[in-house]
């Protein structure tokens, strides 16, 4: 029943700094360790604490896709996940690690109508994923006018 909950954009904002001045090279490679942990079957999501770092599930899910820092390096290249996998954890992971997947997490009869629409298709847009625009979100179903 373990599971973890990654913080991915962590890596892009203090990757740097753990780099730089606390835990050098070699350890900064395993910060967030989602490739890890789905080689290893281990159910997870990935998050951005917010409001420690902005609400952006795309943008989190591009930390954990690129590993990048603000400072554009690149740490743990064996510890990036693919799209496809970084958009599970944001939806599925994310509502498993709640224990909210009866509800949340995909659309099925009988949960919660929550989408968010997107211009371009995430898993074939050679956009990064941080750049995608939101078209729109529905809740429970309904627009909520929030597009952008």
């Amino acid at each position: 029943g373990v599971c973890l909950n990654i913080f991915a954009n962590h890596i892009y904002y203090w990757g740097d700094i753990h780099l730089t001045r606390t835990l050098g090279f070699d350890r900064c490679q395993r910060l967030e360790p989602a490739a890890s942990a789905d080689r290893l079957g281990i159910p997870f999501g990935i998050h951005c604490d917010a409001p420690v770092t902005p609400l952006s599930p795309l943008f989190t899910a591009w930390c954990a896709t690129t590993r990048e820092t603000a400072g554009g390096t690149s740490l743990g290249d064996a510890e990036k996940i693919s799209r496809a996998r970084a958009l599970e954890a944001i939806t599925l992971g994310a509502a498993y690690t709640l224990r909210l997947e009866d509800r949340i997490g995909s659309l099925e009869p009988g949960k919660w109508a929550d989408i968010t629409v997107l211009d371009e298709d995430p898993l074939t847009s050679e956009t990064p994923l941080k750049d995608i625009r939101v078209h729109d979100t529905l809740l429970g179903g309904y627009p909520t006018g929030n597009g952008e």
